[in-house]
C-alpha cells in the first residue's frame, strides 16, 4: 500500500511540475514589466525546455506502463524535477542574474509546493480516516510516519525557495511568517507523536520480553513496525528543529526531547540552554534520589567498595599460593600451563567478589549471569577467528608439544620460543627476528621440536677418490669424530662408506650430539676432514668432464 501511495505521490509532483512555471504566487516582483527570458543563456533556456519536455513526455507515457517500468519512469520524473530546482540555483547565485524571469521560476515554485502540500494533508487525512482501532491500525500509521517523512523533503525545499527570494529583493516577510507559524506547530505535534509512540514502544518490547520465546509474530511485527515510526517521527522532529533553527526561533524543548528519545550526546547538547536544562533535571532526579535512598545507598556502596577490597587482596595471596604450587619441580608445568593457572585463579576470585559486591547493591544474579551467557554467544560468533586461536592454545597446553625455550620448526619458521599465550607464540628466529604466531596456524600445521630430546644426529657425507685408500680414509674420518669434544660417546658415532657414486666414494659419518651442539660439531668435522685429508694425501674429488675432440681431414 505504502509503495502505491508514494507512487502517487510522485504522479502528483511530475504533474505540477511542468506548469508550476507559470504559476501565480502572492510574492511580487520587484517590477511589473511582462517577463522574458532574452538575456538567458541560450543553452540554460534550451535545458530548462529539454527538462519540461522529458518530465510531460514520462507523465504521458505513465498510463501505459505497469510495475517495473513505471517505478523507473517516476524516478525519471522525480529526477528531472531535481535538476530543475539545481538550475534555478545556478540562476539565483549567478552575478547577472535574470531578476524578471528567476524570479517567475521562484513564483512557480512557491505554486507548485503549495499543491504538494495540499496533496500530503489529503493523502494523510484519508490514511487516518481508515484508523479504526483493527490489527491493520500499525501499518496504517507507519504509512502516515512515512508520508509525513516525505514532508520534510518539501518543507527545506520551501525554505530553500524564500531564501532565494530574500537574494532577489523580494519581499517574503509574510511567506517567511506562515513557514515558521507552520514549523512550529508541526514540531509541537510531532513532540506529541514522539513520547507517544516511544511509551508505546517500551510497553511492547516489554511484552515481548515477557513473553519470552513464546513471542507471536504479531507482536514482533509491532515493536518493528513502532521502532521505525519512532526512526522515522524523531528525523522529521530533528529537520523541524534545523529548519526554525534557521529561522532564529529556539528549539530548545524540542532538542530536549530528541535527546530523551535517541539517549545520544550530539552536538546540540554543547547548546547552553539545551545542556542546562538537561543538568537541572539530572540534579532534581539526583537530589530526590539522594533525599529518599541515600543512607541505605551510602552503606551499600561502602560495603559494595570493602567487598572489592577484599577480593583483590584475596586475589593476590591466591596468585602467589598458585604461583608456588605450579611452579613446584615435581609438577612439571609448562610454562604456559603456569601462567594460565596463575592468571586463572586470580582472575576467578576477583570475579567471584565482584559478584557477589553487585548482589549487595540489588542487583539480580541470575538475570546478570543469563545475559553473561547471551553476550557470550554474540561475542562468540564476531570473535571467531580469535577463539579458534585460544582452542589451538589450550590443545597446545594439554599436550605441551613445546614449551618456552624449545627451539621448534612450526608453520614455516625454525626458531626459540620465547613467549607462550592462548592466542599466540612468540618464536625469535635464528638471525634475530621476533615473529608472533597464532596458535591455530602451528597447532593445524607440522610441529618439529628440535630440541625435545637429549641427543641429535648429525648427518654429514664426505668423498674420497676412487683411487684413495678406504680403510685409510675410514680410520681418518673414525679419528676426527672420535676426538671432537662435543661428540657423544653413546651411542658411537657411525662412519660406514655409503655409495659408489659418479666420481667419488662416499663415506657417511653420523656423530651424535647435544641439540644445542648441532652446527658447532657439523661445521668443527666439516673443517677438520678438508683439512686431515689434504694431509693425507687424500684426494676430494669433484665432479670432471672429458672433452674429446676429433678433426676430420678432407680428401
Amino acid at each position: 500500500m505504502y509503495k502505491k501511495l508514494l507512487m502517487a505521490g510522485l504522479l502528483l509532483t511530475c504533474i505540477i511540475a511542468p506548469n508550476y512555471l507559470h504559476a501565480e504566487s502572492t510574492i511580487e516582483p520587484s517590477q511589473s514589466e511582462a517577463i522574458s527570458a532574452n538575456s538567458i543563456n541560450n543553452d540554460t533556456q534550451k535545458q530548462i525546455n529539454l527538462l519540461n519536455t522529458q518530465i510531460a513526455a514520462d507523465i504521458a507515457s505513465l498510463p501505459q506502463l505497469k510495475g517495473e517500468f513505471k517505478s523507473l519512469t517516476e524516478y525519471r520524473i522525480k529526477n528531472k524535477t531535481e535538476q530543475l530546482r539545481s538550475i534555478i540555483d545556478t540562476l539565483v547565485n549567478s552575478p547577472d542574474v535574470d531578476t524578471d524571469f528567476v524570479t517567475q521560476l521562484i513564483q512557480g515554485q512557491f505554486s507548485f509546493l503549495d499543491k504538494v502540500g495540499e496533496y500530503l494533508n489529503h493523502d494523510i487525512n484519508q490514511l487516518r480516516s481508515q484508523v479504526n482501532n483493527s490489527d491493520s491500525d500499525v501499518n496504517t500509521l507507519l504509512l502516515i510516519s512515512h508520508r509525513e517523512f516525505q514532508r520534510d523533503h518539501y518543507l527545506k525545499a520551501e525554505l530553500e525557495t524564500l531564501n532565494w527570494a530574500e537574494k532577489l529583493n523580494l519581499n517574503v516577510a509574510t511567506a517567511k511568517k506562515q513557514l515558521t507559524d507552520k514549523l512550529i506547530e508541526r514540531a509541537d505535534r510531532l513532540e506529541s507523536v514522539v513520547t507517544y509512540t516511544q511509551k508505546e514502544l517500551k510497553q511492547a518490547v516489554s511484552e515481548a520480553t515477557d513473553a519470552g520465546a513464546d513471542i507471536s509474530a504479531e507482536l514482533k511485527h509491532k515493536v518493528t513496525n513502532l521502532k521505525e515510526r519512532l526512526e522515522q517521527n524523531s528525523a522529521s522532529l530533528t529537520v523541524a528543529a534545523e529548519l526554525l533553527d534557521s529561522l532564529g526561533e529556539d528549539t530548545t524543548q524540542i532538542k530536549q526531547t530528541l535527546f530523551s528519545v535517541s539517549g545520544d550526546i550530539t552536538q546540540d547538547v554543547l547548546n547552553f540552554s539545551v545542556a542546562s536544562s538537561l543538568v537541572q533535571q539530572w540534579a532534581d532526579v539526583a537530589k530526590n534520589q539522594a533525599l529518599d535512598n541515600g543512607p541505605s545507598l551510602t552503606f551499600k556502596i561502602v560495603v559494595f567498595v570493602l567487598i572489592l577490597f577484599a577480593s583483590s587482596i584475596v586475589a593476590k595471596g591466591v596468585t602467589r599460593l598458585v604461583s608456588k604450587t605450579v611452579s613446584a619441580s615435581k609438577l612439571k608445568f609448562s610454562k604456559l600451563l603456569q601462567e594460565f593457572f596463575i592468571s586463572l585463579s586470580s582472575k576467578a576470585v576477583f570475579a567471584i567478589g565482584l559478584l557477589i559486591a553487585l548482589s549487595q547493591l540489588g542487583f539480580e544474579l541470575g538475570p546478570l549471569l543469563a545475559g553473561f551467557g547471551i553476550a557470550g554467544v554474540i561475542v562468540g560468533f564476531a570473535l571467531q577467528d580469535t577463539l579458534s586461536n585460544f582452542a589451538s592454545g589450550m590443545m597446545i597446553l594439554i599436550y605441551r608439544p613445546f614449551d618456552v625455550g624449545d627451539l621448534i620448526n612450526a608453520a614455516g619458521v625454525t626458531g626459540r620460543v620465547s613467549h607462550m599465550s592462548l592466542v599466540s607464540t612468540t618464536i625469535k628466529t635464528l638471525d634475530n627476528q621476533r615473529l608472533i604466531i597464532p596458535n591455530n596456524k602451528i597447532w593445524g600445521d607440522t610441529i618439529n621440536n628440535i630440541t625435545a630430546e637429549h641427543q641429535r644426529r648429525v648427518d654429514m657425507t664426505f668423498g674420497i677418490g676412487y683411487g684413495d685408500n678406504i680403510e685409510h680414509a675410514e680410520r681418518v674420518l673414525q679419528d676426527i669424530v672420535s676426538q671432537h669434544p662435543k661428540v657423544q660417546k653413546f651411542p658411537e658415532p657411525v662412519v660406514r662408506l655409503h655409495t659408489l657414486g659418479e666420481s667419488s666414494v662416499d663415506f657417511v659419518v653420523r656423530p651424535w650430539v647435544k641439540p644445542d651442539d648441532y652446527w658447532d660439531v657439523y661445521w668443527d668435522v666439516t673443517r677438520a676432514v678438508k683439512m686431515r685429508f689434504d694431509q693425507e694425501g687424500i684426494s676430494i674429488p669433484f665432479p670432471q668432464r672429458d672433452v674429446h675432440i676429433y678433426q676430420e681431414t678432407k680428401d
